[in-house]
């Protein structure tokens, strides 16, 4: 695990984390530390009836290679610190093999459509390579929000894992995001056909991830959206 990144004393980000495209105004993003766990955990809490455990949050971000993040609020209004700094969105990502999992995108519900889940999916896809990088995620068909950012983002539904999620049974759309899926294309997602695969179809599915214990002892799917 990398150093804990130390608190800014100022109201304003750190030269280096500005605020990039489609993030809110005053948001910057950086690396997630284990001094976030609480913030963290706290929005997690809020924004699902089955969230993830901090054993979750901890195997995921001590894992090497991946990017996981999160996205802090600065000015004087910011909750969650006295300074002024508050955490309102974080990204856990994992890396196997050539690929990046995208595993649960969160945005504090107070601070939704500001633009905060798209910074900190664009910090994500520059730091794994930009337009090179391979990237995938599970998403419900139902989240139409999530669906339409990440359609935007250049990802494209290539197959379905039926009955994914486990508190309502939904199913997941496989979305990749690759130099080929850019282009409208699935040329470089092993087993898919090239001549376009939309929702419902079958397709290649991102590496298997086993279901991980919550402290109670309960096994849970790991994919959020």
């Amino acid at each position: 695990m990398t150093p804990p990144v130390p608190h800014p004393s100022s109201s304003e980000p750190p030269r280096g984390d500005r605020p990039r495209t489609g993030t809110a105004r005053g948001v910057a993003i950086q690396r997630l530390t284990f001094s976030d766990m609480p913030q963290v955990l706290a929005i997690e809490r809020r924004s699902y009836a089955a969230p993830w455990s901090l054993a979750m949050f901890v195997l995921e971000t001590a894992k090497s290679g991946g990017l996981c993040v999160v996205a802090r609020a600065f000015g004087s209004g910011a909750e969650g610190s006295a300074s002024g700094i508050g955490l309102v969105g974080y990204a856990i990502v994992s890396k196997y093999d050539d690929a990046f999992h995208v595993m649960n995108v969160c945005v504090d519900p107070n601070r939704r459509r500001e633009g905060i889940a798209r910074g900190l999916l664009e910090h994500v896809v520059e730091r794994a390579g930009g337009d090179d990088a391979r990237l995938t995620l599970e998403v419900r068909p139902s989240n139409r929000g999530a669906r339409a950012l990440y359609d935007d983002l250049g990802f494209l539904s290539v197959g379905v894992r039926r009955r994914y999620y486990r508190d309502d049974g939904e199913d997941a759309l496989i979305m990749w995001r690759t130099p080929a899926t850019l282009q409208g294309r699935t040329y470089d997602i092993p087993g898919a056909d090239d001549e376009g695969a939309g929702p419902g179809s079958r397709g290649p599915v991102p590496p298997d991830v086993p279901d991980v214990p919550d402290v109670a002892g309960v096994p849970r799917r790991r994919g959020r959206s």
